[in-house]
C-alpha cells in the first residue's frame, strides 16, 4: 500500500508543486539533496571538500529513452565536468556517479551499446577535469549490461568505477571477477526491491553478503568503495584492511550527504579517504519517492538519519 502511494505521488506534479511549497518537506529534501543547480552542487561541494572529504556527484536523472533528454544529460555532464575542473575541484576529488539508464541503456537492443558510447564521452571529459566516473548499479535487470560496459570503460579509462549490491545473489561472483581486474568497486546493500529468486530479502542475509563481498575485494587487487552507514560493517572494513595490509589511502568509505556526518568527519580526520554521495538536480522529486517506494522500509530509514544530527 505505502509503496503503491509513492509510486503515484511520484508521477504527480500536484504534490511535487505542494511539498515544494511546505517548508518541512522542504527541510527534508535539502538535507539529503544539495539543490537542482549545478551551482548548488559545486558550492556544497567544496564545503565538503573544505572539510577533507571527497565527493561523488550524482545529477539526477534515470530511465530516460527521449533522444532529447538523453542528449541534454549528456551534455550536462560533460559541461559539469569542466565546471568541476574550473572550481580547483579535480584531482580526484571529485567523482561523477553516472546512471546508464539516464544514458539510453534500456532504449531498445542498442540501448546498452549507444550507452556505452555516451559513457565514453563523459570518461574522456572527466580525464581531461581531473575527476573520476563510477558507474551506478541499477535494477537486477541492467546487472550484465553495466558490468560489460564497465569493462569496455577500463581499457581506456582504467579507473573507472562500479556500483555492486550485495543483496544479489550473484554479487560475490561478480565481487571475484572484479578483484582480479583490480578495478574500483563500490560495495553497497541495495535499495531496489527485487524477487527472492535474485536478491536475498532478510537484512541479516545482505549483510553477512556484504562481509563476503569485503572478504574478496580486500583480499584481491580491488580498490574497495565501502558504501555504508552501518557502524559494523565499517568496523568489519578496518580489520580487513588490517589483515590485508592495506593502508587508509587503499580504500575508501562513503556516505551519503545528510547522513552521519559526525562519522564523516571522524573517518577524515582519522585519515581514511571519505568520499560523501552528493545528489542534485531538476530531477529530484521522482528521485526521492522512487527510492522510498521502491523499498518503503527507506522511509524509516530517513526518518531516522532525520532523529540524529548531521
Amino acid at each position: 500500500m505505502l509503496r503503491s502511494l509513492l509510486l503515484f505521488a511520484s508521477r504527480q506534479d500536484r504534490v511535487h508543486t505542494a511539498l515544494q511549497a511546505l517548508p518541512a518537506s522542504r527541510a527534508v529534501v535539502d538535507r539529503f539533496v544539495a539543490g537542482e543547480t549545478t551551482a548548488a552542487a559545486v558550492d556544497t561541494g567544496s564545503a565538503l571538500v573544505a572539510a577533507g572529504l571527497n565527493v561523488t556527484y550524482n545529477f539526477l536523472g534515470e530511465y530516460e529513452t527521449d533522444p532529447d533528454r538523453i542528449t541534454r544529460t549528456l551534455d550536462a555532464f560533460v559541461a559539469f565536468a569542466g565546471q568541476l575542473a574550473d572550481s580547483d575541484l579535480g584531482s580526484e576529488v571529485s567523482e561523477l556517479s553516472l546512471k546508464l539508464s539516464a544514458l539510453g541503456q534500456l532504449d531498445g537492443p542498442d540501448g546498452p551499446a549507444r550507452a556505452l558510447d555516451r559513457a565514453r564521452v563523459v570518461c574522456a571529459a572527466a580525464k581531461g577535469a581531473g575527476v573520476l566516473v563510477t558507474l551506478d548499479m541499477e535494477d537486477h535487470t541492467t546487472t550484465d549490461s553495466t558490468l560489460e560496459i564497465a569493462r569496455e570503460l577500463r581499457r581506456d579509462f582504467p579507473l573507472t568505477g562500479v556500483a555492486v549490491q550485495a543483496a544479489l545473489r550473484r554479487t560475490p561472483a561478480d565481487c571475484t571477477e572484479l578483484q582480479g581486474a583490480g578495478a574500483r568497486v563500490r560495495l553497497v546493500k541495495g535499495a531496489y526491491r527485487e524477487p527472492p529468486s535474485v536478491a536475498f530479502q532478510r537484512r541479516p542475509d545482505v549483510d553477512r553478503a556484504y562481509v563476503r563481498c569485503l572478504r574478496t575485494l580486500f583480499a584481491g587487487g580491488a580498490r574497495p568503495l565501502v558504501a555504508t552507514h552501518d557502524p559494523r560493517l565499517i568496523g568489519i572494513s578496518a580489520e580487513l584492511a588490517r589483515r590485508h595490509g592495506r593502508t587508509p589511502g587503499d580504500f575508501e568509505h562513503q556516505m551519503l550527504f545528510g547522513v552521519r556526518g559526525d562519522e564523516q568527519r571522524r573517518l577524515a580526520a582519522a585519515g581514511h579517504s571519505v568520499r560523501v554521495y552528493l545528489p542534485f538536480g531538476p530531477e529530484w522529486y521522482g528521485y526521492f519517492t522512487r527510492r522510498l517506494a521502491e523499498r518503503p522500509a527507506n522511509t524509516l530509514f530517513l526518518l531516522r538519519a532525520l532523529a540524529r544530527p548531521s
